[in-house]
């Protein structure tokens, strides 16, 4: 990472940090408590995006290489996904999964917002602007469902055990185990398809990159530049 980068990276993964933070702390002023609020996975996407920027912020401080690109790729999608189906299933009233959405008090109002629109934004820009391009490969599509894949199992455990589902897309009270495996073959899809398309915008811009001309004033690749006179 170049100087200038460098320089970005740092002020910009603690403004990620810091927006984590700050949407789990406005949250937790409402009903939900800190501990109930663990079992969704918009709270763990998020702290898992936070503590990623708090480390690639560390890392571009001491001037260490980057964190691996496909788990960066990792915690990136998994946060789209929180946004992407917050706005699009849960908050979107033409869903068949939507649900009804609170009175919020203006701390934990802006706390759902720093959770599902802020910080996936950040965590967004971070990858487009900031990461490494070319390293990601259509397998990491697949390797990237671990975590939901493991989520849905928790949850289905939990529901068991509490009577209480996170999310209405999961719930096998209402839905049945036959519902829940129709809804989850379909976010799983779809969660792959997102993946996919993280690889192939990493792909894109890496030829764009590769294919952009060299700044003015440097020299041409295999050639040194000529002594002054």
């Amino acid at each position: 990472m170049t100087p200038r980068r460098r320089r970005l990276a740092i002020p910009f993964r603690l403004a990620i940090v810091l927006s984590v933070v700050a949407g789990i702390v406005l949250t937790a002023l409402g009903p939900a408590t800190v501990t109930g609020l663990l079992p969704y996975f918009t709270i763990q996407s998020n702290v898992a995006v936070g503590v990623f920027a708090g480390y690639a912020a560390w890392l571009a401080w001491r001037d260490r290489p980057e964190p691996p690109s496909a788990l960066k790729g990792a915690v990136t999608v998994y946060i789209t996904i929180t946004g992407t189906v917050y706005h699009l299933v849960l908050a979107n009233p033409a869903s068949p999964f939507a649900m009804i959405q609170p009175q919020r008090e203006l701390g934990e109002w802006w706390g759902n917002q720093f959770l599902h629109t802020v910080v996936p934004l950040l965590a967004i820009a971070d990858w487009a602007l900031l990461d490494r391009r070319g390293r990601l490969r259509p397998r990491h599509a697949a390797w990237w469902l671990a975590f939901p894949l493991a989520y849905l199992g928790f949850a289905l455990v939990r529901g068991l055990i509490v009577h209480r589902y996170p999310y209405p897309f999961i719930d096998a009270g209402k839905l049945g185990y036959d519902g829940v495996g129709v809804s989850s073959l379909f976010f799983a899809f779809a969660f792959w398809l997102l993946g996919l398309l993280l690889v192939g915008v990493d792909k894109g811009l890496a030829r764009r990159t590769r294919a952009a001309p060299p700044a003015v004033g440097a020299a041409a690749p295999g050639k040194t530049p000529a002594a002054p006179r």
